[in-house]
């Protein structure tokens, strides 16, 4: 290994993972065209016609729909001269046509056209697009280059049965940007890898989570945390019972009102809790009247799936929380460079089981502006503004190695394991025993 592990609690990293454009390279050409990767929402690409280009450092695949209802991917590229098919998103494409010299394929990726046919004598069955693999897994659509790769499951495993609880499928995405981060896109995805960073920028949530019981659990290629809310946290250092419940519920409110009908930036009286009962089991209750009338019943779930959070880390780049009532997902990118990456930020809401209505596509910025405020709340805006301060550190000469915490931020330490396996010219291992903390 290319880190120190050894038997000690910590394990070093070297800082020349995030700075250097060398081991960027290396990233670019042997992992990012080996690994399943998230592209897009498949709100973005649920009808016939409907088209989203995935870009990750000069990588370009296009997924598409086609007009038999079959979901394809390609790597955006014509084969004539290499010029991109398709930018962006979009809906209602009946063809795929290179704007350059205007060859022309099917949505299936089968050519169909060649202006001046003759002076190439090429058929069509010689030049059909090239295919990358491409799978779904709840309203998450994957691809990977690497057609010979092992499928989206057995990369994902043991996830998602470890979610079966949460259907998955009745999700869908109402919101997604697309945020130039100034950092390498490790920088970014470390930051959703642990939480022992909450009580230095998300110091609001100290007063509804505990940031410190969670337990966590490292898998092959992914992790997971459980952390509970509607409590407050044991950094606090108050006595038991000091703490008392409207600190707990302004807080609560504050974080993640919306999830009970409450005005975030007002949160009112603590609600009245009964004989018997807790706090958590009053914003249990809430959470469940606020879906309730949006036609959503979540009466099956338990105060623990209502209120706690399960936050899966997976290979190389996102991070998935799952709640009973929503689910969003955070993914870092690489820009063109080691120092630049994107953060991109997907919101999910839980539909009725039975619900008729068409999916559509979610609010969508490409890019936004970096120092503008997020549309997707108070936690999201905080980490983003520690990502470039973070990277500054990383540059000075003094620094040749960061000290990890094998325990605290063990979903970190499984991220490099695996870059070893792929960057560093290492065999895939055999799946590794589960281990959690």
């Amino acid at each position: 290994m290319c880190f120190d592990a050894g038997m000690s609690s910590t394990v070093r990293i070297p800082t020349a993972r995030y700075t250097s454009p060398e081991y960027f390279e290396r990233e670019l050409a042997q992992l990012w065209p080996r690994v399943w990767q998230l592209a897009c929402p498949l709100d973005q690409v649920a009808q016939p016609g409907d088209y989203y280009e995935y870009r990750c450092g000069a990588l370009s695949v296009l997924i598409v729909r086609g007009d038999d209802g079959v979901l394809r991917a390609f790597q955006n590229a014509c084969r004539h001269r290499g010029s991109a098919i398709c930018e962006g998103s979009g809906s209602a494409l009946t063809e795929l046509r290179c704007p350059f010299h205007r060859w022309t394929w099917s949505l299936a990726g089968e050519l169909r056209e060649i202006p001046s046919r003759r002076v190439f004598g090429v058929t069509n069955d010689e030049l059909p697009l090239l295919a990358a693999q491409v799978e779904v897994w709840g309203p998450l659509v994957f691809v990977n280059l690497d057609l010979d790769a092992p499928s989206l499951a057995s990369f994902l495993d043991p996830v998602p049965a470890e979610t079966v609880w949460a259907r998955l499928d009745e999700f869908r995405c109402t919101a997604m940007v697309s945020v130039p981060a100034r950092c390498n896109w490790k920088t970014l995805i470390d930051g959703f890898s642990e939480t022992y960073h909450v009580q230095g920028i998300h110091r609001e949530m100290l007063g509804m989570a505990d940031d410190v019981n969670g337990p966590q659990v490292v898998w092959e290629r992914a992790g997971r945390l459980t952390q509970q809310y509607g409590l407050p946290s044991p950094r606090l250092g108050a006595p038991a019972g000091e703490v008392d419940d409207q600190y707990v519920w302004e807080h609560f409110v504050t974080v993640m009102g919306a999830r009970v009908g409450a005005d975030m930036m007002v949160p009112g009286p603590c609600p009245p809790i009964g004989s018997g009962e807790t706090l958590r089991d009053v914003l249990a209750r809430r959470v469940v009247e606020h879906q309730r009338g949006r036609g959503v019943d979540l009466a099956r779930y338990s105060v623990e799936q209502l209120l706690d959070m399960e936050q899966y880390n997976i290979f190389p780049n996102i991070t998935v929380l799952v709640f009973s009532d929503m689910m969003q997902v955070v993914r870092a990118r690489p820009g063109t460079t080691v120092i630049d990456a994107y953060m991109d930020a997907m919101s999910f809401e839980r539909h009725p089981i039975d619900d008729p209505s068409p999916r559509t596509k979610p609010l969508f910025d490409l890019e936004v502006d970096p120092d503008a405020e997020l549309p997707l709340g108070l936690v999201l805006n905080q980490d983003l503004a520690n990502f470039a301060r973070s990277q500054k550190g990383l540059h000075q000469p003094g620094l040749r190695d960061l000290v990890v915490s094998r325990s605290e931020e063990c979903r970190i330490v499984n991220l490099h394991d695996n870059l070893d396996r792929y960057v560093n010219g290492m065999s895939e291992s055999t799946p590794s025993t589960e281990r959690s903390t």
